[in-house]
Formats: structure tokens, sequence, C-alpha cells
């Protein structure tokens, strides 16, 4: 199994798993300016394993993602077998990241994602973890919240340790609690001091200030950021430069990010690329009105000139 060299440096800064978000043209954007590692959209290992064809697509990296792990949701040890031998095949990808976080209802109903933390859930979770590790010819991480309806993090963790897992990405909430209140980072501090593998901070991260305070109170190996990278892929540049960035720096960012749209999507990445813009367009002058044009058009020069127009210096 290769090691991933870059667990060695601190602090790192990973873009989390963003259904909806984090495509391969945001991955791209934020590996460009900053990001030490980036995931794929969670992928349901039952998809893999069938070789739907929206799925094969879902799992391509950009040249410039490595390391790159594809982020798998199991309910079916079977399934989650031949999925990643599918995985195994592809020398492109880095590693094999499982889901015990997503706290959405259609994955409780289908015994994936966080609803697997529950107790009761517990020596499936411990076979669906033993298995992945000793048929992955790649490193294997998790990325967990603190429990299902109450804290298990500590344990769990530890249970990963044993079962080989190189990393792990903690969220500092239980499912139940989806994305409200704030994220307890007394529980993620818990995990780091009782377990002797890499542990990143997830959770309510949206700027360098945020981050240095949960590295410094946690003592993680570093954070991952989802909502906080959302409009704001800039986020990593500013970890790097430990500070706020330009909106000239901000301004190339969008125009790189909207570039991938189009390599990618084709015509198409215009129209997907509204609700980016929407994002992008909070706080700056005459937003609303920029909003309005980019809504309108369907050209894509036009929506480089409008960029331009708008992020002006």
């Amino acid at each position: 199994m290769t090691n991933i060299s870059i667990l060695k440096s601190k602090p790192l800064f990973f873009l989390a798993p963003l259904a909806g978000y984090t495509d391969l043209p945001f991955r791209s954007v934020v590996k460009k300016f900053g990001c030490d590692m980036t995931f794929s959209e969670m992928i349901n290992a039952n998809a893999i394993a069938f070789e739907n064809e929206k799925t094969k697509k879902m799992m391509i990296k950009s040249p410039l993602e490595k390391p790159y792990f594809i982020q798998i949701a199991v309910n079916n040890i079977d399934n989650m077998k031949k999925a990643v031998e599918i995985i195994n095949q592809k020398e492109e990808i880095n590693g094999i990241d499982l889901n015990l976080g997503c706290p959405v209802n259609k994955a409780r109903r289908s015994g994936y994602g966080g609803v697997l933390l529950k107790d009761e859930n517990k020596e499936f979770l411990r076979e669906i973890v033993k298995t992945l590790v000793e048929i992955s010819k790649k490193p294997v991480s998790v990325k967990m919240r603190l429990g299902f309806d109450k804290i298990v993090a500590v344990d769990r963790a530890k249970m990963f340790e044993d079962l080989g897992v190189s990393f792990l990405t903690v969220h500092g909430r239980t499912v139940k609690q989806m994305y409200k209140g704030n994220a307890n980072y007394d529980e993620i501090k818990k995990v780091v001091e009782n377990v002797n593998i890499p542990v990143i901070a997830n959770g309510d991260i949206t700027d360098y200030k945020k981050a240095k305070e949960v590295l410094e109170y946690t003592g993680a190996s570093g954070v991952s950021i989802g909502r906080g990278a959302v409009g704001k892929p800039w986020i990593f540049l500013e970890m790097k430069q430990k500070g706020e960035i330009t909106l000239n720096q901000k301004k190339e960012v969008i125009l790189e990010h909207f570039n991938q749209m189009i390599n990618w999507y084709g015509d198409y990445g215009v129209i997907l690329f509204r609700k980016h813009a929407h994002a992008y367009s909070k706080g700056i002058k005459n937003a609303s009105e920029f909003r309005s044009k980019i809504n309108k058009t369907e050209d894509k020069n036009e929506v480089i000139n409008l960029i331009e127009e708008y992020f002006n210096v």
C-alpha cells in the first residue's frame, strides 16, 4: 500500500466533498490555488460496482489533483468489494475515503453515511472498514461525524486506527445536528489526543483566522473545508498566504473556475456557472446587477467580460 507523503506535512488544507459543488472544475481551481488534497463528491459504491456511466464521469480527476481520493458511501459489502476492485485498477486515484458523515434522510434510510455510527451498526461498520483496508491497494481514510445522536468519535476513531485507516477527517457535529449549532472542537481535540494517525478537523472553518484557531486548539494535522469554500475557493490561497487576498487575485480564481467549467461541461457550463457566480458576487459593488446580467446570458465571452467588469480593482 502506497503511503501519502503529504500527510507528513503540517498544517494541511483539504477540500471536503460537497454534492453539487466539488466537481472536477471546482477541484481543479482549489488545487491550483493552494489546496493540499481533494476528494471526489460522495459516490455510492453500488453505482461504482454496477459501472454506472454518470458515476464513471464523477470519478475522473483533473491532472492537477494529486493526491486525489474517491469518497465512497457503503451499505453492501459485496458491492463495496466490486467497487474497490475497480478503483484498484485506476492508477491515477491515490486513495479511498469512506463517508461516515452524510446526514441526509436518503442516506439514513439506505443505511450508509452517518447512520453507520449508531451503536447497533458498530460490528457491521467494523466489517466494512476491515474489508475495505484489506482489499484496497491504496490508502484508506474515513470522514466521520462525532456520532449519530450521541458522541462516539473517540471509540470509533480508535477502532479505525486499529483496522489500518491512514487518516481521519472529523466533522464536529453529530448526524442528528445536520448543520445546526456550532462545531464541537473539544470532541475533535479528544480524537486527536487518542489516536496516532493524522486527524483533520472539519466544520465551520471559513477563513484563515478560524483555521489557525482550530489547528492550535485541537492539535489537528490540518483542516478540511467544504461550505466555507463555496463562493470563496480562494480560501486555500488565503491559507497559504496566511491572510486575505486581493480583489485581483479573486478575479483570477473566478476566471479560472469559469474556464474549467467550460472545458468540462462545454457551453452548458455557462448555465451551470450561474450558482457559483451568485456566490462569488456576495459583498461586491452592484452585486444584484451582476447576477441579473449573468442569469440572462448564455455567451461565454460575455460572462468573462462581466467578471472582468464587476471584479475590477
